[in-house]
């Protein structure tokens, strides 16, 4: 069988440029960010490779308009070529496999929309301290309550509302940061 590549379609740059050297500083600054954020994302690692280049492609031709954060553009474009690249696989016919049943592709827009959703916050997540990640996991996702978080995590109820309001002003920064909008 032969292999499959990622459908993903640079189209050649055109109008003005900026210097050769924009696309190799992308890479050496943000690529490893960039594969990890994609790794995550997608259910093909063979396909990494091509989102990220779609998306180095992508900034160099948007070079000259892009205002704010070049990471944060970075972002929203890699998940922009992912869309892309997933949208352009589901419309194919389905993929036969070696023994003759059929592959059906799942369903375009719930599952990869909560699935980047999800990688986001856990990026966002990461660039926490230990102490903040701590309070935000014990409240928002195993849902405890003040009283039963302060009493797991050994501190008092007082500094589990406190480390919880720095912890969630941190994290709308820094999704801002990554491009996510409210």
């Amino acid at each position: 069988m032969e292999q499959q590549r990622c459908p993903v379609r640079p189209d050649p740059p055109h109008g003005s440029a900026p210097d050769s050297g924009f696309a190799e500083r992308i890479y050496r600054e943000h690529g490893d960010a960039l594969r990890r954020f994609v790794l995550r994302a997608g259910p093909d690692p063979s396909c990494v490779e091509d989102i990220v280049q779609e998306t180095v492609l992508r900034a160099w031709r948007a070079a000259p308009r892009i205002t704010g954060s070049l990471r944060a553009y970075l972002f929203r474009t890699a998940r922009s070529a992912m869309v892309d690249a997933y949208r352009r696989s589901a419309v194919r016919p389905p993929l036969v496999s070696m023994d003759g049943g059929v592959d059906l592709l799942p369903d375009a827009a719930d599952p990869i929309e909560e699935l980047l959703g999800r990688l986001l916050m856990e990026e966002a997540l990461g660039r926490l301290s230990a102490e903040h990640r701590e309070v935000v996991v014990a409240l928002h996702y195993r849902r405890e309550t003040l009283v039963e978080a302060a009493e797991r995590l050994r501190i008092p109820v007082g500094t589990v509302k406190s480390r919880a309001h720095y912890a969630l002003h941190t994290l709308r920064t820094v999704l801002a940061a990554m491009g996510v909008e409210r």
